[in-house]
């Protein structure tokens, strides 16, 4: 894209020629010390004028004249002589500056500026305003492709551009503190590289939702409504994170998760099947990170096969343990995005080509919404985002450009390595130092560059940096950036919202710039907020939908995985059962006991449970008992029988025995007549 308001003002500024010494032109002072980096200009203010000296502002370039060439020098300090300031008096002052290069003349006999410097100012050189067609040359890049995206502090009838294949190609990093302006800028900068390349597919890793607003035509939004990431994406690091909730792993759980999670992969492929499919399935070398999906019925089914079938079940608790962890997680509905009913089937080209935006459909750009997803998984979504960002880029080799948008990445990627989740580091420092080779960039959007890992913040090429308060965090931007100085980064804590000073590969020189505004309907803000209330017309709020959210009633179906879960529970208690069969068909009959003496029953309304199953051969003997006994039966005893009289002190009550009533019966009563 051209930047034709720019080379309009180079002609322009050709016209732009110094008057000689006359006073309220370009004429400021002259040089009175200088070394290899920086110089000292003295100038006067007379009669307590400022016309003159209101140039000389912190962050302003100044030129300085060494024969036919103009010395360009930045001013980062000025103080009076005298401390003081004299109304009606002549006022020296002194200027610190920092030269940064020199506009000469080119090969072609055109004037160019250059970073180096081939004659330093000497004593007494004339320092003067610069013009404004060498400030366009200055800040020109000399590409074609450049793009506009604000106005020079300095000068705002120029424009800010910067080159969007060498931000890409080398990473950028926008650092600022709360409500300089980072989501406006992350806005506009992806506007301008969607248009410079129609091929790029950009993710946004979004913690506060607010950028589905920014880009309403050219951005999917995925929240965890319609999100389907299945679990078995996840490597075992990351699917441990899940599991145990953000704690670390036991480590005989997680060896039994690295385990049995291949051979739940490999029954799912039919891994159980003849010889050689079983030869076929090992050739393929599933481990416990493929991206291949299995069934948690088969996870929880090996579980309980590790467990043990009737021996020795108690002495196994991790194995329980994390039986009821992987069974929680499950039945969580928070978790549904990675355990519905559609995360049981082989979809990963689908949820590639959803998140990745692969073709695209005329929408380029993904918005990763992790408000809603639970704070403790975060980290384990972020890696497997970034983690197959890189992965695409690299088994495409080099077909598909993908950008990486961090937003406060500070919580991925911490300066602490004992802090954040080491999966999650690995895969953005991946990106970062080798994504460039594979077509991946990364966009890094931080709020405490302090608190950032160096590494990472390091291997961005080009750095937007906006306003700083902490001091500390303009240390680390300074170090940061091996083209930087003291005199550059000075003024950072003091610049405006909508104001960044920008470094790096995809501008000529570091460039004080103030970002275009965009449109109120596209500013990026987060979802549900009201920018104005109506006193008259309060918004409506309804607490039983926030309630139902914050409980997650209304969460998605997951029967299939609980149906599954009790499947596997059903066919473990049958085992059970055919086992404890087969145990008591082995054991020996027992001999015949002589019953002991009744006791008196319960009612049946008394029984806490219910009835026992009725045994023919027991009623049939019971039945010829109260026949030789002539008692009634259970049911009759206990509606008939009389309140019991007390026994004598003394005495025990007496029963006839068996034995003395078969005797007193005739013995065709006893036999079973035909």
């Amino acid at each position: 894209m051209l930047n034709n308001e720019l080379h309009s003002s180079i002609r322009a500024g050709e016209q732009d020629r110094r008057d000689g010494l006359k006073p309220g032109n370009r004429f400021l002072g002259r040089v009175v010390a200088c070394n290899g980096a920086r110089a000292t200009i003295a100038a006067i203010a007379e009669s307590g004028e400022t016309s003159l000296t209101e140039l000389w502002s912190v962050g302003r370039l100044i030129s300085i004249s060494v024969g036919r060439n103009r010395v360009v020098a930045l001013v980062y300090s000025m103080q009076t002589a005298s401390s003081e300031w004299g109304e009606e008096a002549n006022n020296i002052f002194r200027i610190e500056v920092e030269l940064m290069g020199e506009v000469h003349m080119g090969p072609e006999g055109r004037e160019e500026f250059s970073a180096g410097i081939s004659q330093y100012p000497y004593l007494g050189a004339i320092a003067h305003r610069i013009r404004t067609a060498d400030l366009a040359r200055i800040y020109d890049s000399g590409r074609s492709d450049s793009c506009i995206i604000g106005k020079l502090t300095q000068d705002e009838s120029l424009d800010a551009t910067i080159h969007v294949p060498s931000m890409l190609a080398k990473h950028f990093a926008i650092v600022g503190t709360t409500g300089v302006g980072k989501s406006t800028a992350v806005t506009l900068l992806l506007n301008k590289a969607i248009s410079a390349d129609p091929k790029l597919r950009v993710l946004i890793l979004d913690p506060h939702n607010e950028f589905a607003a920014a880009f309403p035509d050219l951005a999917v939004v995925i929240d965890t409504d319609t999100l389907d990431l299945p679990f078995w994406f996840f490597r075992l690091e990351e699917f441990a994170e899940v599991i145990f909730r953000g704690r670390p792993a036991p480590p005989d759980e997680l060896d039994m998760l690295r385990d049995i999670i291949p051979e739940a992969k490999k029954a799912f492929r039919g891994g159980g099947g003849d010889g050689v499919v079983r030869r076929q399935t090992e050739k393929s070398s599933i481990t416990a990170d493929t991206p291949v999906p299995y069934r948690i019925a088969d996870l929880l089914a090996l579980i309980d096969e590790r467990i043990g079938r009737l021996e020795g079940r108690n002495d196994k608790p991790h194995l329980r343990s994390l039986k009821v962890k992987i069974a929680s997680a499950i039945n969580d509905p928070r978790y549904h995005f990675m355990f519905s009913s559609n995360t049981i089937t082989d979809t990963i080209q689908d949820t590639i080509a959803r998140v990745f935006r692969i073709p695209g459909d005329g929408r380029p750009i993904a918005t990763f919404q992790l408000a809603g997803i639970p704070s403790e998984v975060v980290n384990s979504v972020a890696s497997v985002l970034c983690r197959m960002a890189f992965e695409i880029g690299l088994w495409s080799n080099g077909g598909i450009h993908m950008l990486v948008v961090c937003e406060e990445a500070h919580r991925y990627v911490p300066a602490d390595p004992s802090l954040g989740f080491l999966p999650t580091r690995q895969a953005i420092a991946r990106i970062a130092k080798e994504g460039r080779k594979y077509g991946v960039s990364l966009g890094i959007i931080t709020q405490r560059p302090g608190e950032l890992d160096p590494t990472i913040l390091s291997q961005c090429s080009t750095v937007f940096a906006m306003r700083l308060a902490n001091d500390r965090d303009q240390d680390i931007i300074r170090s940061a950036i091996p083209n930087s100085s003291t005199s550059t980064t000075s003024f950072i804590s003091s610049i405006g919202n909508g104001e960044a000073i920008a470094f790096g590969e995809a501008v000529s020189v570091p460039m004080r710039m103030r970002f275009s505004r965009i449109a109120e309907e596209r500013l990026p803000r987060a979802h549900g907020i009201i920018d104005r209330i109506d006193e008259d017309h309060p918004p409506t709020v309804d607490l039983r939908a926030i309630v139902s959210r914050m409980r997650a009633i209304n969460g998605p179906d997951i029967s299939s995985f609980q149906q599954s879960y009790m499947a596997a529970q059903s066919t473990e208690a049958q085992r059970w059962e055919t086992e404890l069969g087969a145990a008591a068909e082995s054991e020996p009959e027992q001999g015949f006991s002589e019953p002991q003496p009744e006791i008196e029953p319960y009612r049946p309304d008394m029984l806490p449970r219910a009835a026992a199953p009725v045994n023919p051969e027991l009623e049939r003997f019971n039945q010829i008992r109260q026949q030789l006994l002539n008692e009634p039966s259970a049911t009759d005893q206990a509606q008939r029988r009389p309140p019991p009289a007390d026994p004598a002190p003394g005495e025990r009550p007496r029963q006839g025995s068996l034995r003395e009533s078969l005797l007193k019966r005739p013995l065709g009563s006893i036999i079973r007549k035909p």
